[in-house]
């Protein structure tokens, strides 16, 4: 059994990793690797790619900002998230503010000072970086549109870092890019539906408070068949091997999450829509994997 003490400290470790998100940048760096591995540099050997410092390097400095971003999202949210989540707010203040904004501080210091490894470039990409997560944690998040928009582009930053340092400028990078940002936006809207109580509560200017959720409803149908585009280029213009595979389940989920938008009505309807997204974005990580299964039964042989 555990003691007092020690469950306290392993509850404020939980209360952290909640706070920052901790399986999401997992995620995260598990796609970076894998983007870098199959998908920027897929002739470069995977010993190369595994232990090269300067990726490792930039994969850091991105779980890091992205940590810190998690943090001050959370500092500016925290009225916000104790109406529309509040058992995991809860969970969230064992640590205290004073001790999230070192951590912040401390985290985007620490990777700013890693992208110096580097070059400068990579410093002036993070500190942008930085400044860009604070600027939409503190005012544009409220804004209509330029919310959802900020916020998906500042999901996809971190594959921009490891694209940036591979420089592939193959078009079928930023067909990806497309497809796995559309998913972004469609994951911000959802979250606007899921989180209109608080929203409102704090004067939030979302698509749903001001045009309605119909509205919602009609703009997210048409990003839906916007996404089937990037799925038909992928699919009949590039090779992506069995990566076809995912692309087939997520047209399904798409279908599926089509049919259920217009069927919903409730937070819980929301929250589930949002669930389907986060799993065609995750499946997609994976999916990854299936575009040379030949390279890696060589690779894991040899």
């Amino acid at each position: 059994m555990l003691s007092r003490k020690n469950k306290l400290i392993f509850l404020k470790l939980l209360s952290l990793f909640s706070v920052v998100r901790g399986y999401n940048i997992l995620m995260i760096v598990f796609a970076q690797y894998l983007t870098s591995i199959f998908i920027l540099a897929p002739r470069r050997p995977l010993r190369l790619v595994l232990l090269d410092a300067n990726l490792f390097v930039i994969v850091l400095a991105s779980a890091g900002v992205i940590a810190g971003g998690y943090i001050i999202n959370n500092f500016y949210d925290k009225e916000k998230d104790l109406i529309n989540r509040p058992q995991k707010t809860m969970l969230d203040r064992l640590v205290s503010q004073q001790t999230k904004l070192t951590g912040y501080f401390v985290l985007n210091f620490l990777s700013v000072i890693l992208a110096s490894y580097v070059s400068f470039r990579a410093v002036l990409f993070f500190s942008i970086y930085i400044f860009s997560i604070w600027l939409y944690s503190h005012k544009l998040k409220k804004q209509l549109f330029i919310g959802n928009i900020v916020a998906s582009v500042l999901s996809i930053t971190p594959f921009f870092a490891v694209f940036i340092y591979y420089k592939n400028f193959d078009m079928v990078v930023f067909v990806h890019a497309i497809f796995l940002f559309t998913m972004l936006v469609m994951r911000e809207m959802v979250k606007d539906l899921v989180n209109l109580t608080g929203d409102m509560a704090q004067n939030y200017r979302t698509i749903p408070i001001v045009y309605g959720e119909r509205m919602s409803k009609k703009i997210l149908t048409v990003l839906v068949l916007i996404s089937l585009v990037p799925i038909y280029l992928l699919m009949e213009v590039y090779d992506i091997g069995f990566m076809f595979l995912y692309f087939y389940i997520s047209v399904m989920l798409l279908c599926f999450f089509g049919v259920a938008l217009w069927r919903s009505k409730h937070k819980i309807d929301y929250v589930r829509l949002h669930t389907i997204l986060k799993i065609i974005i995750v499946l997609g990580v994976f999916g990854i994997l299936l575009i040379d299964i030949d390279m890696i039964i060589n690779r894991l042989l040899w």
